[in-house]
């Protein structure tokens, strides 16, 4: 219950607040970086100066950023009264009264429909592959978060579907484009990694609070000995799968391997944000803050475009 002295505070921030930025809020655009593996399609079938797959690929982008906010939207309205209970969920814009459970249901029906259509002029294949993401989005939010290790394989799934569908926007144009299977399950792996490191991070924040601040009861299920298992694992399997697909992927006869060391750093970088500063809990925004894990990105983006362009230019790339 709001005490009767405050109600009057929302409906204030509410006439304040412009409806677009509120909007923007709840469609939680920081988790959106997510969604730039759809281009990794484009940088790994050397097609990233091809205007139109371009296009496309950044309109595929748009339609997942939109259905994951649609996700967002519709898990914030079922979980509206838990959030207004968290410290921090409080602030979210429906549990803090910025609009309306009636309005962020209307929005999250529009803009649903509107990236469905939107994903069907950009091939079939693309529009299913949407669809399976957003309805599994959604079954996490109501169900799938609440089992143990099922609720991180849908987090990395949910990253290969990102990866699968950035790849048929091209095929629509080429249907000879194509990601080997080494790289989805490289990207399935680090995924993985990623999802663990940040339940790890999690369960620890809720033990140095005496286990006092849990608020979804899957995480009681975890432990810091059973993720730091998972952690070693998933750690030894993303730089296995990536050193495979660097070398007997569709890249296997150009330099791609001497980007490994790149991965390998970053990867230890994290793990030392993880285990050092505690860090992890929000790796979208990790990845964005951390200045030696941002230029080892850079670094090995920068390679990766060279060695495609190179051996483009030789006539090594085969890529079809």
């Amino acid at each position: 219950m709001i005490d009767e002295s405050t109600e009057t505070i929302p409906d204030l921030k509410r006439a304040m607040t412009p409806k677009p930025l509120v909007l923007l809020r709840c469609l939680r655009p920081r988790q959106w970086t997510k969604n730039l593996l759809l281009f990794a399609g484009l940088v790994f079938t050397a097609k990233f100066t091809d205007a139109a797959a371009v296009l496309r690929v950044v309109a595929g982008f748009a339609v997942f950023c939109a259905l994951a906010g649609v996700a967002y939207l519709l898990n914030d309205l079922r979980d509206v009264e838990q959030d207004r209970l968290h410290p921090a969920k409080r602030h979210r814009p429906i549990a803090c009264g910025l609009i309306s459970p009636a309005e962020a249901l209307i929005y999250a029906l529009f803009l649903g429909a509107a990236a469905m259509t939107a994903s069907y002029y950009l091939g079939l294949p693309f529009a299913l592959i949407a669809a399976a993401y957003f309805g599994m989005n959604v079954l996490y939010s109501i169900w799938l978060k609440h089992m143990v290790i099922v609720d991180i394989f849908c987090i990395a799934t949910g990253f290969v579907m990102r990866a699968l569908a950035g790849v048929e926007i091209l095929k629509a144009m080429d249907p000879k484009v194509y990601i080997t299977p080494w790289f989805l399950l490289c990207a399935f792996f680090l995924a993985l990694f990623l999802a663990i490191c940040k339940r790890r991070n999690e369960v620890v924040m809720v033990q140095s609070n005496g286990g006092g601040a849990v608020t979804r009861r899957v995480i009681s299920e975890y432990s810091p000995a059973l993720l730091d298992q998972m952690v070693s694992i998933t750690t030894t399997s993303t730089i296995l799968t990536y050193g495979l697909w660097a070398k007997l992927g569709q890249f296997q006869n150009t330099h791609m391997l001497y980007t490994l060391p790149l991965v390998v750093f970053g990867v230890f970088r994290y793990l030392y944000l993880v285990y050092k500063r505690n860090e992890g809990g929000e790796p979208e925004t990790l990845l964005l803050s951390d200045v030696p894990l941002i230029l080892c990105v850079c670094a090995w983006l920068v390679m990766i475009v060279a060695i495609l362009f190179q051996a483009s230019h030789s006539g090594s790339l085969r890529v079809h």
